[in-house]
């Protein structure tokens, strides 16, 4: 890892952690990049996950200490995500680069789409009605999105938030609380599967992380009216450059 190489990805890592506080998304940026960096699809994959679990780890004190933790609900959706994450893993390690590309580009899109109407933001629920009906369909569900983290994990907070939204009678802070702490563990597990392969790029990955961590600062100072508005429409423009790219990769 040159120079030239740290400095352009701890750029990111700021870039990417700042939106992810404002706005949500930064592994659109951050993976992406290390693809064009030159990185094969897996080890950018693997590597982008060391920023994730850093990220989420931080986030999860954070929401404790203001006294918001879910252990219990957390643990239950948990587990069914870290099955599927590591089948979404192993399935990302095993696809050619072609292909991963191609798919990441797509889904770039459409979590893109996602985040411009926000669906989640016009969900307004204030507490928790779980029945035994809506456990066993977010088991179900929470499969899947761990297959799909596993896979990309691109833009699964903003599916994940509004799942719980939906299904638990959450409101947002309380849905992203519970996002983190689900994220982080299956996160863990699908590492360890990239780990075990030997696709993960412990420079970028640490330089990414704390990237990561002083982007997310710098974006909770960040207090100006239009600043989420502002990093949606760079995100906008960034993302649909880089999905155009990565289809010709």
């Amino acid at each position: 890892m040159t120079v030239l190489d740290a400095s352009l990805i701890f750029a990111v890592g700021i870039g990417a952690g700042f939106i992810n506080v404002l706005a949500g998304g930064g592994s659109l940026l951050t993976l992406p990049t290390l693809i064009l960096m030159g990185l094969p699809s897996a080890l950018a994959n693997g590597t982008n996950r060391v920023a994730i679990i850093a990220q989420n780890i931080t986030a999860i004190a954070s929401f404790r200490n203001s006294g918001i933790f879910h252990w219990r609900l957390g643990i239950f959706l948990a587990i069914p995500a870290i099955i599927g994450s590591i089948i979404g893993s192993n399935l990302a390690i095993q696809l050619s680069d072609q292909w991963f590309n191609r798919i990441l580009s797509i889904v770039m899109v459409l979590v893109l789409i996602t985040m411009i109407f926000k669906p989640q933001k016009k969900l307004h629920h204030a507490s928790i009605n779980m029945t035994t009906s809506k456990r066993i369909l977010l088991f179900f569900i929470f499969f899947i999105i761990g297959v799909y983290g596993g896979f990309i994990q691109a833009g699964v907070g903003l599916v994940i938030v509004t799942m719980l939204t939906l299904f638990t009678g959450l409101n947002l802070v309380h849905s992203n609380s519970l996002k983190v702490f689900i994220v982080a563990i299956y996160i863990g597990s699908s590492l360890f599967i990239f780990i075990l392969n030997d696709q993960v790029h412990w420079g970028y990955g640490l330089t990414l992380a704390v990237g990561n961590s002083l982007g997310a600062i710098f974006a909770s100072k960040f207090a100006i009216k239009k600043g989420e508005g502002f990093v949606r429409w760079v995100m906008i423009i960034a993302v649909v450059l880089m999905s155009l790219r990565l289809w010709f990769v």
